[in-house]
């Protein structure tokens, strides 16, 4: 539950509608720099193998980052020999820079990158982008350290890549396997609103735009890959690696300081479009619940440690009422951010204010409970004041989570009625529509007619028909099958 609610929020994860014949279901982009001998063979063996296997049309891009070789007359003359191919060239260096750049201009619903190397093998690309393509998931990787892959690889790359992601998680509580393979694919639809919040433009590119999807909580999906090392690769392990932490601390800060607006990327409660008719159940309960389960038991502790401290030079009312005070404050803010996401300052000092009420209560509550103990006996021991005080705390505990979930952080939502279909984000992909088609194993694909033009590297998106999904080879001569 989020009292901010954002314009940019995607909606419940859909099948992609019907495309028209020909339309590009995914662009698969291989970001190079000076990769003049390995650029051709990669980009003939990955046409081959989607134009063999790919049940959709397919486009291939090559982006080309400033590189110096003769890289660029490579992909132009690829670019002209092979339909599907095209060059996207930019004068500057930068993984990152160039995925963002490609995957904000593609009209493709489905938006992939590989390395130049192809170290993955290529039968996981299918596997890899049809959750996309069905609606299951919003992101997808290919993951070396699952249990089923198959990998081969020196002793140092292993150390390095098992030690990063052990870094993740201990530091970002990254929950994804594998941040570092190059082999991953995203729906267009959240890239539009996930990529403006990422700011790295080289290696660290990737974890950071899988770390802020995991905590919008978009899903991810791993596919294990075959993977073997390719001994010539020109990745600076060392620079990269230092780059990477350093990207570790600027994210874990922009997390801790709730400066990242993730709000605009969260998908709204229930998938199934039956989850979203049911009335009157509250979302999120479980999880706010858990929160304010955490968040009170540390309050706690921080009360007791405050009330030993205020008792050793007052009196026990006094005592209480200080450290309830200070507890209190640092409970609001940390059920306000954790347990009921609200982000930003906007509302803070009106929060505090009404935590300020519910600590009222919380008041009367131990404050009366310490004042009938007192005149049960005149001078009770340290440990019964503190076993009473948890008593009280316990009941206004039950007490402050209604107030705080009906009163202080309420769901404003909560009244709206449902938006209609037209009011939708206006992403095409966000269209509720849907082909009925049942022989589509992969369910149904977006509604776009692409112009792509090569001098200009964009993407035309101004025709709109519905299709069933192309599948080349199922009239092939050619195919042996």
């Amino acid at each position: 539950m989020r009292t901010d609610s954002s314009p940019g929020t995607l909606p419940a994860r859909e099948h992609l509608p019907a495309a028209p014949a020909g339309t590009p279901v995914l662009d698969v982009v291989i970001p190079v720099y000076n990769e003049e001998k390995d650029l051709q063979p990669c980009v003939r063996r990955l046409h081959e193998h989607l134009d063999r296997t790919f049940p959709y049309a397919f486009r291939i891009t090559i982006a080309d980052n400033a590189s110096t070789d003769t890289t660029p007359r490579v992909a132009a003359r690829l670019a002209a020999e092979i339909p599907e191919v095209t060059l996207f060239r930019l004068e500057q260096k930068g993984r990152g820079r160039a995925l963002r750049a490609v995957w904000s201009a593609s009209d493709a619903p489905v938006l992939a990158y590989m390395d130049v190397d192809l170290s993955t093998d290529l039968n996981a690309l299918l596997p890899l982008v049809a959750p996309l393509i069905s609606g299951h998931s919003d992101l997808a990787i290919g993951s070396r350290l699952a249990r089923s892959s198959r990998v081969v690889r020196g002793p140092k790359r292993e150390f390095i890549s098992r030690a990063y992601n052990l870094i993740l998680r201990g530091s970002l509580q990254a929950r994804f396997s594998d941040a570092q393979c190059g082999f991953k694919a995203i729906r267009r639809d959240v890239a539009q609103v996930l990529l403006p919040l990422v700011e790295d433009t080289g290696w660290f590119f990737d974890t950071e735009m899988l770390v802020l999807a995991e905590r919008a909580g978009l899903r991810i999906h791993e596919v294990p890959v075959d993977w073997v090392d390719d001994p010539d690769s020109t990745v600076h392990i060392v620079k990269t690696a230092t780059d990477d932490l350093k990207g570790v601390w600027r994210i874990g800060r922009a997390l801790a300081t709730g400066s990242l607006p993730l709000d605009r990327i969260t998908r709204p409660f229930g998938d199934d479009p039956r989850d979203r008719e049911i009335k009157d159940v509250p979302t999120g309960l479980a999880r706010q619940l858990v929160g304010f389960c955490v968040v009170g038991a540390l309050s706690t502790l921080f009360y007791l440690l405050l009330y030993s401290g205020f008792r050793v030079f007052t009196g026990s009312q006094v005592a209480n009422a200080l450290a309830l005070l200070v507890s209190a404050i640092a409970n609001t803010a940390a059920n306000r951010r954790l347990t009921f996401g609200v982000r930003g300052r906007g509302g803070a000092v009106r929060h505090q204010a009404q935590g300020l009420v519910v600590f009222g209560i919380g008041l009367a509550l131990t404050s009366g409970s310490l004042a009938a103990l007192n005149a049960a006996t005149s001078e009770p021991a340290h440990s019964t004041e503190l076993a009473v005080l948890i008593a009280a705390n316990l009941a206004a505990t039950v007490l402050r989570f209604l107030l705080f979930r009906a009163w202080v952080f309420p769901d404003r939502r909560d009244g709206d009625p449902a938006p209609a279909a037209s009011h939708t984000p206006v992403h095409p992909l966000a269209s509720p529509a849907f082909s009925t088609a049942r022989h589509d194993p992969y369910g149904p694909l977006p509604q776009r007619t692409p112009r792509y033009t090569h001098d200009t590297a964009q993407w035309g998106r101004d025709a709109t028909a519905q299709l069933q999904p192309v599948r080349p080879h199922d009239t092939d001569p050619r195919d042996s099958r």
